[in-house]
């Protein structure tokens, strides 16, 4: 009865030894049977790290070094921050080249035409220098025949490039504005915004009280109405400086007024435009507009 137990006992252990070695006891089976297992967490050997290839990135890079976002685009102009911009454009408020943009993260490209509320917006900053120009410097970027410009009196003012308001003829003084900002530029010198500017002028000779008077008053000038809007004596000087306030932007304009009278006019100082005044300001000396004196611009 031993003996059988014993060669019965012998027989299943060689069973279950052989069919040990033909399962494989190493490794655990993975619930669908395979030997395989995909683990996500798996990592390579550590001695193969170094031939483990990494798969290339398919992203796409995209955009110019000379691009730029077009929330920081209209932030850059002075208009609001990055985050109000933000605000701004998922509104509808802004468009590139006549197209509304209402993508985040939309880029600019060099040359791209971007307006903000119908409005040409740029992205360098907004720069208002008011400079009281002496005599012999003529208003122009440059001259071909060497003279004197304006530019040369206020080239350390911005490092934007900034352009004259208006121009005053080489023989007048006075205050004149310079600024990057077109929309103003264009508001100051339409006559519909009729901004006032005052004169002080010398004459050759006394101003008679008649001629001051039709002066006042509305008349022709080579087949175009002239409209002054006032014009006086200065107090306690003699009668040949008078002071005359005029919106009108025609070339030579207060020359032209008193050569049509009769009168030369010896000396010219623009001492008042748009609500600007020389006051601590010497004669060639240049200043930025304060904050102030921007948004009552703005205003007009």
């Amino acid at each position: 009865m031993t003996a059988k137990n014993n060669s019965s006992r012998g027989r299943q252990e060689r069973t279950s030894g052989n069919k040990n070695k033909r399962q494989g006891t190493s490794a655990p089976l993975s619930k669908g049977g395979s030997k395989k297992s995909k683990d996500k967490n798996f990592r390579p050997h550590p001695q193969k790290l170094k031939s483990f290839k990494k798969e290339p990135s398919k992203e796409v890079k995209t955009g110019g070094a000379d691009e730029i976002r077009l929330n920081k685009y209209i932030a850059n102009s002075g208009i609001c921050s990055r985050r109000e911009a933000d605000t701004f454009i998922r509104s509808g408020s802004a468009t590139v080249n006549g197209k509304i943009i209402t993508e985040m993260g939309f880029k600019v490209k060099p040359g791209d035409v971007v307006k903000f509320d119908d409005v040409t917006i740029s992205p360098e900053a907004k720069r208002y220098v008011l400079l009281n120009k002496p005599k012999n410097y003529i208003t122009s970027m440059n001259d071909e025949r060497g003279r004197k410009t304006v530019m040369e009196l206020i080239h350390k003012a911005s490092k934007e490039r900034i352009y004259p308001v208006g121009r005053l003829d080489r023989l007048t003084t006075g205050l004149l504005l310079f600024t990057n900002d077109g929309e103003m530029a264009k508001k100051l010198t339409h006559p519909k915004h009729q901004v006032r500017k005052l004169y002080h002028v010398t004459l050759d000779k006394k101003l008679s009280m008649a001629d001051l008077h039709k002066i006042g008053e509305n008349f022709v000038l080579d087949g175009k109405m002239v409209f002054v809007d006032k014009i006086s004596y200065i107090e306690d000087k003699p009668k040949f400086e008078v002071g005359i306030e005029i919106h009108s932007g025609r070339n030579r304009i207060v020359r032209r007024i008193f050569e049509h009278f009769g009168y030369n006019v010896t000396k010219l100082d623009r001492v008042v435009f748009a609500g600007l005044t020389k006051k601590n300001l010497g004669r060639g000396v240049w200043r930025h507009l304060s904050p102030q004196e921007v948004n009552n611009l703005k205003m007009i």
